[in-house]
């Protein structure tokens, strides 16, 4: 029986854009809110409930009326990275292969009124990004479709048991048609980096309306100050990371050496 397990690494910062198909004009219109745009990550940061709600409304700023399913995704920023996959050869977890993938969102999480399946086809769930099996990885390099498709799996479950990929059928509730609310949670090892949240409105496996709002994810405290000094005084922050090592092995040696 073949065994595997997957490695995720990160060599390069990338980001990447889907573009979305126009919404028709004179459609409902979206209101969103949520209840933290900006979420600090300190020293003990067990993570964060997000609330994310809203309205529909009428172009005139009046009740929408008819019934409307409501999806809510919730994406990280994108980065560049390779999932390796490792099997157990003779009793030893040895590298067996590897996959680079450009733009992976770092944390990705979808909550709808019903299962997406019930909602859209699977056509309109893959241009929008309705599900993790619908994420745009953007592969790079030459592979077998089916083994690159194999990695994809590979990295969502990864990530999915990390927590960083979720998806919720029936989180998003709806009152009277009009109001909408969804709850997500934040890992407590989420990356920091800007985050979108957007909200769709369909009916009848259509899109009718999407609204964006934005979260930032921040360090804060003694570890936001160090990240900050490092970025903005990056020379100096090195020599003084050799600094200090050079300094502690110094004073290491010493303490041997007396011992």
């Amino acid at each position: 029986m073949r065994l595997a397990r997957w490695l995720v690494t990160v060599p390069v910062a990338g980001a990447a854009l889907a573009a979305l198909p126009a919404l028709a004009q004179n459609e409902p219109l979206l209101v969103p809110a949520v209840s933290q745009s900006r979420i600090e990550v300190r020293q003990g940061f067990t993570g964060a409930r997000l609330l994310l709600y809203g309205a529909v409304m009428d172009p005139g700023g009046a009740r929408a009326t008819g019934n409307y399913d409501i999806i809510v995704v919730l994406k990280g920023p994108t980065e560049a990275v390779r999932i390796r996959e490792k099997e157990r050869i003779v009793g030893i977890w040895a590298n067996a292969g590897s996959s680079d993938f450009r733009s992976a969102p770092a944390f990705f999480a979808v909550a709808s009124s019903r299962p997406i399946g019930k909602i859209v086809d699977e056509r309109t769930a893959a241009i929008y990004e309705l599900g993790t099996k619908f994420i745009q990885l953007s592969p790079s390099g030459m592979i077998d479709p089916e083994e690159q498709e194999r990695y994809a799996r590979g990295l969502v479950e990864l990530r999915r048991r990390q927590g960083l990929y979720q998806e919720n059928p029936g989180g998003v509730s709806i009152a009277e048609n009009v109001l909408y609310q969804a709850r997500i949670d934040l890992p407590s090892n989420v990356t920091t980096g800007r985050y979108t949240a957007e909200t769709f409105a369909v009916s009848r496996g259509r899109v009718l309306a999407s609204a964006t709002a934005r979260i930032e994810v921040v360090k804060a405290g003694l570890e936001g100050q160090v990240v900050s000094a490092s970025q903005r005084w990056s020379f100096f922050y090195g020599l003084g990371a050799i600094a200090l090592s050079l300094g502690m092995g110094w004073l290491a040696g010493r303490l041997f050496a007396r011992a």
